[in-house]
């Protein structure tokens, strides 16, 4: 009994101050694009002597942790690299795997993102996905589009090189049908032609793991954002975490190149 006390002490405790941070932050301005390079799910298993499937079913619980936390917080968008165009290459069962996840996750979260006025979207190659893949992801896309607080923005099958060479080519066929001048083309024409067309471009990105590369993600929208990387995996990714690093962007000067 006095453990269960003692716990139950902790809990409100660490609660306390978990919300003691939250009204800290929303003091200062918060970024208002987050985007997130999910990595570490592989080694968390691993280290656990688990199969890699493991880690990507923890994973998705941090998914929705840091979702609900970021759309408190006043976070505008919330863009998580689910699975890169290179991914594909990756063991046939834990692909198939991956693309189970939208639906079992959609199929138990959607209601609480419905109920929170979080809206659903997706960048990246809808072609390639398997069709209960996509529908499980059109649907909550369909049953979230009236909803106007924080975007959920997954990047599934997303490759940002093949991104940036689409939108060339989309360029150049405007440019051939009269659509487009070419003295008409600057940045932020070109950022129209590009899948985040209306989204702001990431102010702070986070990658798990302790790896320090971007993997293909985001190549032209990163240009100017804030990079925070851990160590930690990601499903051990916490809202602790997630406050940290948002406490050091916040702590950051952005000059875009000035002084």
């Amino acid at each position: 009994m006095m453990f269960n006390k003692m716990k139950l002490w902790k809990n409100q405790n660490n609660s306390s101050i978990l919300r003691d941070k939250i009204n800290k932050i929303k003091e200062l301005p918060v970024p208002e694009h987050v985007a997130i390079i999910m990595d570490g799910n592989g080694r968390w298993a691993k280290k656990r002597a688990l199969p890699r499937v493991a880690g990507h079913h923890e994973g998705m619980k941090v998914v929705r942790k840091t979702t609900m936390l970021a759309n408190e917080l006043g976070i505008k968008t919330l863009t998580l690299y689910a699975f890169s165009t290179e991914n594909w290459k990756r063991p046939k069962n834990e692909v198939d795997y991956i693309m189970k996840l939208p639906e079992e996750f959609l199929g138990t979260f959607l209601p609480e993102l419905v109920e929170n006025n979080v809206q659903v979207k997706m960048i990246g190659y809808k072609d390639q996905l398997p069709g209960h893949t996509l529908r499980a992801i059109e649907k909550a896309m369909d049953q979230t589009r009236n909803n106007n607080g924080l975007v959920l923005n997954f990047a599934l099958n997303y490759g940002s090189r093949l991104e940036i060479v689409d939108a060339v080519k989309k360029v150049i066929i405007d440019t051939q049908n009269g659509k487009l001048q070419s003295s008409e083309l600057d940045e932020q024409v070109f950022s129209s032609y590009l899948m985040t067309a209306g989204f702001a471009d990431p102010d702070l990105l986070i990658r798990t793991s302790g790896e320090i590369r971007l993997s293909n993600f985001m190549l032209w929208q990163l240009a100017y954002s804030e990079f925070w990387f851990t160590d930690v995996l990601w499903p051990d990714f916490s809202e602790e975490h997630l406050l940290e690093a948002i406490e050091v962007f916040q702590k950051r000067q952005r000059r875009f190149g000035g002084i």
